[in-house]
């Protein structure tokens, strides 16, 4: 006989356990903020809401609605698909939607072209702008564009 997962109140597997899919998106918003080295102190500032609401988000405890995830993009300078990047289809299978119908067609997740999605693209943006040497920043975007360009032509 096979386990059937039952949805309790809120989008939880179970009675106290967060839903992974909250979990896994407060652990992208905890990346992307100590990425910027923002407390949650401050985050919590910008948003008008206590550092324990912060922590609570980052650990999936309380599910982030729409309007207050919006916000926090914004704050953080990202887009919303950021909170899904990279999840694993063993996590997203536990939204609320597909453990109540199971045999709901999978989701497309679509991932556009677009680079800057990912947080190491983030990363390297971020940190090539610290360049205080223009000149040096100058030269590693100039290296990292030959690399790219000789390795695509390799490719070919």
């Amino acid at each position: 006989m096979t386990e059937v997962k039952k949805l309790h109140v809120r989008g939880r597997i179970r009675a106290k356990e967060p839903n992974p899919v909250d979990v896994y998106a407060g652990q992208r918003m905890r990346l992307r903020r100590t990425m910027l080295k923002m407390s949650q102190q401050a985050l919590a500032r910008k948003l008008g809401i206590t550092f324990q609401q912060v922590q609570k988000y980052e650990k999936g405890g309380n599910r982030i609605g729409f309007s207050r995830m919006c916000d926090i993009a914004d704050i953080l300078g990202i887009s919303l698909d950021y909170f899904r990047e990279g999840m694993d289809t063993s996590i997203a299978k536990n939204s609320p939607m597909r453990l109540v119908n199971p045999n709901e067609r999978e989701i497309r997740q679509e991932y556009a072209d677009d680079p800057l999605k990912s947080s190491e693209a983030m990363a390297l943006v971020s940190n090539y702008y610290k360049i205080r040497n223009r000149k040096i920043a100058r030269y590693i975007f100039n290296l990292v564009r030959d690399i790219s360009v000789s390795n695509s032509v390799m490719a070919n």
